[in-house]
C-alpha cells in the first residue's frame, strides 16, 4: 500500500452515499457530493464555515453547523478544506460566529514572515 501522499490514486478523498435516505442533507453544493465528513471533524474547532450557536437542554453552548456546505462540496475542495484547517486547529470558544469568519490559524512563528 502506497502512502497517500505518494499516490494518484485519490478515491480516499470522498465519496457519495446514494443509498442514504438523508441526501441531500445540505442544499448549496456545487460538486459531487462529499459524504466522507458526514460529521464535520472541525466542529470542536474554530473554522470559516457558517454556524449558529445555540444552548441544548443540559446548559452546553454548542455549534450547529447543518447550513455549512464546505465539508461536503466536493471530493478534492472539502478535503483539501478540511486538512487545511485541522494543520493548526484553534479550539472553538463558545461564541457566535464574528464577521467576517475566523480566519484560517497560522502556524507559530509564522507572523514574523508577514511583511
Amino acid at each position: 500500500m502506497q502512502p497517500k501522499d505518494m499516490t494518484k490514486n485519490e478515491a480516499f478523498k470522498g465519496f457519495t452515499n446514494t443509498s442514504c435516505p438523508f441526501l441531500p442533507c445540505h442544499k448549496g453544493v456545487q460538486r459531487e457530493f462529499n459524504c466522507l465528513f458526514c460529521y464535520c471533524p472541525l466542529i470542536a474547532y474554530e473554522c470559516p464555515g457558517p454556524y449558529e450557536v445555540f444552548t441544548d437542554k443540559n446548559g452546553v453552548t454548542r455549534k450547529d453547523c447543518s447550513a455549512c456546505t464546505l465539508p461536503h462540496d466536493g471530493y478534492h475542495q472539502s478535503w483539501n478544506f478540511v486538512q487545511r484547517w485541522l494543520e493548526y486547529p484553534v479550539p472553538w470558544s463558545g461564541n457566535p460566529q464574528t464577521e467576517p469568519p475566523t480566519r484560517r490559524p497560522k502556524p507559530h512563528g509564522d507572523d514574523d514572515l508577514e511583511g
